[in-house]
């Protein structure tokens, strides 16, 4: 028996949205237990691999491809150069996602009543569309040789309601905001579709899990900052490595039992 849980040598794993602050944050973890990621994004360019890793980015255990996952054939063509250098992969984790920052344009962050359908479709193709393909393209070959674990990254705001109340003070400001209805729609499908693929595999050893995250701090303004961590019980937002342990729990032995499940850290946020 492994006497580590834990360990992830030699296993090969694919991380959509790489470059983002989770992404970063994974693939060093999994690489720093022994195994080797592979990025698919769509922003891999020598400089923003450079801003993003750093001196870590000549790491021989990372690999960059850039890769559309909306686009089938992009995902097909970054899996095989995986194939090419290192073979089939045991993990995926769906982690590209796009959402409406503070800063978007004023039309994605008004109300509801007049949130562009063009916006819908873009979070829709991204969030669930590249799951989809993603999971059949990647999923599908792990599932060939019956072994492999799928993360899909998920949000309390797939759980319950965005507290609109947490932006108010926006309003107050001259700049209405109001959470977007369709990352939360997005988010929500993800927890069916984990449990679609969890079912389906699970007579081929895939597993199929969804990771449910809270807030995490990128220096938000302080108004923002107080009224999110006033909804919080432990009172903060998460730090952006306190996900890592779950990244490498799932991707591991040490979750060999579980799938069709979804993983809450959320420092209590959906316990209230």
């Amino acid at each position: 028996m492994n006497q580590d849980l834990f360990d992830a040598r030699d296993r090969i794993v694919i991380i959509t949205g790489g470059l983002g602050q989770l992404g970063r944050q994974f693939a060093l973890t999994l690489v720093d237990r022994g195994a080797r990621v592979a990025i698919f994004d769509s922003q891999v360019s020598d400089q923003r691999v450079a801003e993003c890793f750093g001196e870590r980015a000549s790491d021989r255990s990372l690999l960059f491809l850039k890769a559309d996952v909306t686009r089938r054939q992009s995902v097909e063509a970054a899996l095989q150069q995986v194939n090419q250098v290192w073979g089939t992969p045991q993990g995926l984790i769906n982690n590209a996602a796009l959402d409406s920052p503070p800063n978007a344009p004023a039309e994605e962050n008004g109300p509801f009543e007049s949130y562009p359908e063009s916006s819908w479709d873009k979070v829709m193709q991204v969030n669930v569309k590249g799951v989809f393909l993603c999971s059949q393209v990647v999923g599908g070959q792990m599932a060939a040789v019956e072994r492999g674990s799928i993360i899909n990254i998920c949000s309390t705001y797939g759980m319950v309601s965005p507290d609109q109340r947490l932006y108010e003070y926006r309003g107050s400001v001259g700049t209405p905001f109001f959470k977007p209805v369709a990352y939360s729609a997005s988010k929500s499908a993800l927890l069916n579709l984990t449990r679609y693929l969890a079912t389906y595999w699970a007579g081929r050893n895939v597993r199929v899990n969804t990771l449910t995250f809270g807030g995490v701090f990128n220096g938000q303004d302080e108004q923002f900052l107080k009224a999110y961590c006033a909804r919080v019980p432990l009172g903060r937002m998460a730090r952006e490595d306190e996900y890592n342990g779950a990244i490498l729990f799932l991707i591991s032995d040490a979750s060999s039992y579980m799938t069709g499940s979804n993983m809450i850290i959320d420092g209590g946020w959906t316990a209230w």
